[in-house]
């Protein structure tokens, strides 16, 4: 299975189970920064969101281009799929939040920090990751290994070392869907 259709299926499972637990999907935003996927004002900064197909999908080649070098392709794909806010979800090993774009401004913020932690990883030779969740240890992020697409922990400025699956589609599919917590902010 592909990382775009291992991501999909996550995404329909978590919409059913918030659905099932009869629970809305919320985040805080603001007015003046609009998603596509925002449903409705609960709220002064308050909405309820539904994750939704990017038109068009984000491109990657300026990052390449700025780093001379090609990302995994599996990142590509997860970062191209959807807008969302963060998107909670609990794997074997631990509770996590899939980083989502907003929107297409948020994805440029996106590029850019992709880019600062890569221009990271090098100064420190370290080999280069790409995040793409948090977890609820502020220093601890999940990243695919950009070499080889592997999903690794990794504790900030530091080397990966605990391998947690051997690709990204492979990551999404031991995936649970959880309410999301402030604890990811």
């Amino acid at each position: 299975m592909s990382t775009k259709e291992a991501y999909a299926n996550f995404i329909e499972q978590s919409l059913s189970w918030h659905q099932l637990q009869q629970l809305q999907m919320t985040a805080w935003a603001d007015p003046a920064s609009p998603s596509p996927c925002q449903q409705q004002w609960l709220a002064e900064e308050q909405v309820s969101w539904l994750p939704v197909a990017q038109q068009p999908a984000a491109d990657f080649s300026n990052v390449e281009h700025a780093l001379e070098m090609s990302l995994h392709q599996d990142i590509k794909d997860y970062y191209s799929s959807f807008y969302g806010a963060n998107l909670a979800a609990e794997h074997p090993r631990g509770k996590l939040a899939l980083l989502m774009p907003w929107n297409s401004a948020d994805i440029a913020r996106l590029q850019e920090n992709i880019i600062g932690h890569i221009l990271m990883k090098r100064r420190l030779k370290q080999r280069e990751t790409v995040f793409f969740a948090v977890t609820d240890d502020e220093n601890i992020l999940l990243s695919v290994l950009n070499s080889s697409g592997e999903v690794y922990l990794e504790h900030v400025g530091k080397e990966v070392e605990q391998k947690v699956a051997a690709s990204l589609a492979e990551f999404l599919l031991h995936l649970k869907p959880l309410a999301y917590s402030p604890l990811f902010d």
